[in-house]
């Protein structure tokens, strides 16, 4: 009986670490107007494995006014949120949507000029970093129950990236040559705002991307670089896996696997490669001009 316990023991592990084996690994890349998700382990070099996909110009249909379309054709954030049953997509021609993944159900949009990333806040509202513009240069506060519609807007020379971290109830966000932090005022009332706590001159000009690592650390690049963020310390220091690196228009790392995917500005400000470090593996979209590519958590 002990034997054969000892057995059972062993083929349940065996499975239990096969199904972990198998899960897919997954990466989201967007530009242009269009957003796609990748398997990453059946994928190499442009032998690419989509398993989803998103067109401004196919997948709109009757959900949001006609105008949409356009102003979804230059996909600058596709990003996963609630856990990747949601994505974030944001365009420089001047929209955002918030799709559920499963059935491409738009659940929030707006009309954004130079929208260049977004992230959710608590309680259903959802912030976006407006890039350089005469209508831009800020960030805009919304509620996603209510469509178009902005709630709050506070002044950051192009903006870039937004990022919730909710280990410290801090909205962090990336501008040209600044980093800011924000927490959440009058958030139970119909007047929310986003109340400017600390502000921190970057060692990068150009901001380009702004994503969380740690509960403590973020990282963030430039066109001159790319940088840690300590949250306690506030204090920056270099980022060694990308040292010296230019353009980097995006970055996604695990700290622990060292697993790091980003894209990088080669043809103007876009790329048709996607590079993978942890496996090392280039992925290559030729006819698709890519901005970014975003993990899954």
């Amino acid at each position: 009986m002990e034997r054969l316990i000892c057995c059972l023991t062993l083929v349940l592990l065996l499975v239990s670490s096969g199904c972990k084996r198998q899960k897919a690994r997954e990466i989201i890349v967007c530009g242009e107007e269009q957003a796609l998700i990748i398997d990453v382990d059946k994928s190499e070099g442009s032998n690419i494995a989509v398993t989803w996909s998103w067109k401004a110009s196919e997948d709109m249909d009757a959900q949001v006014p006609a105008e949409y379309k356009e102003y979804m054709q230059s996909l600058d954030e596709c990003k996963p949120v609630d856990n990747g049953s949601k994505i974030l997509l944001t365009s420089s021609s001047g929209g955002v949507l918030l799709l559920e993944r499963e059935s491409k159900k738009i659940l929030f949009y707006a009309r954004v000029i130079m929208a260049h990333s977004a992230d959710l806040l608590p309680d259903g509202r959802l912030v976006v970093a407006l890039s350089t513009s005469t209508e831009g240069n800020c960030l805009n506060l919304y509620d996603i129950r209510k469509p178009d519609q902005v709630l709050f807007t506070d002044s950051l020379y192009s903006g870039h990236g937004a990022v919730w971290v909710e280990a410290n109830k801090t909205l962090y966000a990336l501008g040209f040559d600044e980093l800011r932090a924000y927490s959440l005022k009058d958030w139970n009332t119909s007047t929310p705002s986003l109340q400017l706590e600390k502000v921190w001159k970057t060692p990068v000009k150009r901001g380009h991307d702004l994503i969380q690592v740690t509960d403590n650390e973020l990282i963030f690049t430039g066109h001159n670089g790319v940088y840690w963020f300590d949250m306690v310390k506030e204090s920056f220091t270099p980022f060694e896996p990308l040292l010296g690196r230019k353009n980097i228009k995006s970055v996604n790392y695990d700290k622990e696997a060292g697993y790091m995917v980003y894209t990088q500005g080669e043809v103007n400000f876009w790329t048709h490669n996607i590079y993978i470090e942890n496996p090392e593996k280039t992925l290559t979209i030729e006819d698709l001009d890519l901005y970014k590519a975003r993990t899954f958590k």
